[in-house]
């Protein structure tokens, strides 16, 4: 890759340079010693990995807002049914109130009815000639249960229509808060769709970020291979890296152990290391035999990534990983986010490059 083609990568990248350097102080606890100038292009490496891994004050508030709608979805989404079974009560108590309003006016309409006759009774008998007073007594009797069962029929329609008009105002009352419930799991959904796809689109840009780191990545080994110093690297959780790849891996750290899976490993080692481990791995030449003539595949001395700090051959609880343990199957799923890339040929080994 040219000069001209990584520019303007290290025009967006170089603000992240001064931030970068303070996180991997963080990581590496003291100052190492001095050391030859690390190349740009890790550097450039170090901070695109920075900008996709380091949530913006805008993504952590866009991820706090989408939590709190979320919360609020679920809390809306358990009202439903409570709004929807107080509807349905309350429709079926205006149902009954409406019959029963219907009923005490028919009632009291009927009991008018027979209080009229009764009094039109009473007026007859009262004129007849010769008196007849037992007919008399009798009609006024009637008159008078007439009007009292009047007065009941009145105040139980009167009872009945308070009855309606309550029932409808609590009918009312919950179509009115099933309807604002429905209306705000709506608003609700919609708003969260609309910052999930916010949240998908910066995503996307932090693994353009990582997409970008990992087209420099051959750039990063070659340049770095040929000034690299035991100075250039610091421990990360007690593993030696490189040190503009020791933020990017404690996260990876960090991040697999919240998820329940413990890694740790060795990382950097001296090329004299990478030597005795030739001959203890049985290469038929120290110096020339390829890795896979090993009994374990070991890389010529010069040729490692572990001799840069690039790269790890990774554990989980004491054990070097395999392809059906759950610390190498959950770097196959996220590894990559962190830089971080396995060669086929070996579950544990895991580097810039893959290689």
């Amino acid at each position: 890759m040219t000069n001209l083609h990584r520019k303007p990568v290290r025009l967006r990248a170089a603000a992240a340079v001064a931030t970068l350097a303070a996180a991997v102080g963080a990581v590496a606890g003291p100052p190492a010693p001095a050391s030859a100038a690390v190349p740009e292009v890790a550097q450039t490496w170090a901070s695109l990995m920075y900008h996709s891994l380091t949530p913006t004050p805008a993504y952590t508030a866009l991820r706090q807002r989408l939590a709190g709608q979320r919360d609020a979805l679920k809390a809306t989404t358990a009202q439903l049914p409570v709004r929807r079974t107080e509807q349905g009560a309350a429709q079926t108590a205006l149902t009954t109130a409406i019959a029963e309003d219907a009923v005490a006016r028919t009632r009291y309409a009927i009991a008018r009815v027979d209080l009229a006759t009764a009094r039109n009774t009473l007026t007859v008998v009262t004129q007849q000639r010769p008196r007849n007073s037992s007919a008399v007594a009798k009609a006024k009797a009637a008159v008078t249960a007439a009007a009292k069962l009047t007065a009941t029929r009145r105040g139980e329609a009167a009872t009945a229509a308070t009855a309606l008009k309550t029932a409808q105002g609590t009918a009312e009352a919950a179509t009115t808060a099933l309807d604002g419930t429905q209306a705000a799991l709506e608003r609700t959904t919609a708003a969260i769709t609309v910052n999930q796809q916010r949240l998908i689109a910066l995503d996307q840009a932090n693994a353009a970020y990582a997409g970008q780191a990992a087209a420099l990545s051959r750039d990063v080994v070659n340049q770095v291979r040929g000034s690299f110093t035991v100075a250039d690297s610091t421990t990360v959780y007690g593993i030696r890296v490189h040190k503009n790849v020791a933020y990017a891996f404690k996260l990876m750290l960090d991040d697999a152990k919240a998820d329940g899976v413990d890694l740790s490993g060795g990382g950097f080692r001296t090329r004299e290391r990478q030597i005795e481990l030739r001959k203890v791995n049985g290469c038929p030449d120290i110096y020339t035999a390829p890795a896979s003539s090993c009994r374990v595949p070991t890389a010529i001395p010069g040729r490692s990534l572990h001799e840069l700090g690039l790269a790890i051959d990774i554990t989980s609880g004491g054990r070097t990983l395999t392809a059906g343990s759950a610390g190498f199957k959950w770097l196959s799923a996220n590894a990559g986010r962190y830089g971080f890339v396995n060669l086929p040929s070996e579950p544990w080994h895991w580097s810039i490059t893959g290689s």
